[in-house]
């Protein structure tokens, strides 16, 4: 392993180091405090995003329970799977060329993704409208 490489995996780890334990002294805040931070879009509309229950479904991952994490945001533990696919995929060419570009079907799938999620952003706040 050259130096390069060596020096690219350094960084790499200890950026997901810090981002890694962000996440988890919030997960520890939240879990004592019951405070999080509040969806914007929620507040002030008072519509769901694609995003909301992205806390919750964390902390219930964090305490393997599968079916709390679902019923926070299903659509986004589905996609969690494709995500970490993708990330890992990203850091090892990242660390074995430098270079952090998605490819072509990289950048097809994470477009993909963000339809999904818009998709579900619409129909999470439409469906109870129409069967109300």
């Amino acid at each position: 392993m050259t130096s390069e490489v060596k020096g690219r995996l350094k960084r790499l780890l200890l950026r997901a180091g810090l981002i890694l334990g962000i996440g988890l002294a919030y997960a520890v805040f939240v879990g004592r405090s019951g405070l999080s931070l509040p969806c914007p879009l929620h507040a002030i509309t008072g519509l769901l995003c694609p995003g909301c229950g992205v806390t919750r479904m964390c902390l219930a991952l964090l305490r393997l329970d599968f079916a709390a994490a679902w019923a926070a945001n299903p659509v986004l533990l589905l996609l969690l799977p494709v995500l970490a696919a993708l990330l890992v995929r990203q850091s090892a060419r990242y660390v074995k060329s430098g270079r952090s570009a998605l490819s072509r079907g990289e950048s097809a799938l994470v477009w993909g993704m963000v339809a999904v999620l818009l998709l579900w952003g619409a129909a999470r706040n439409l469906v109870p409208l129409l069967f109300s």
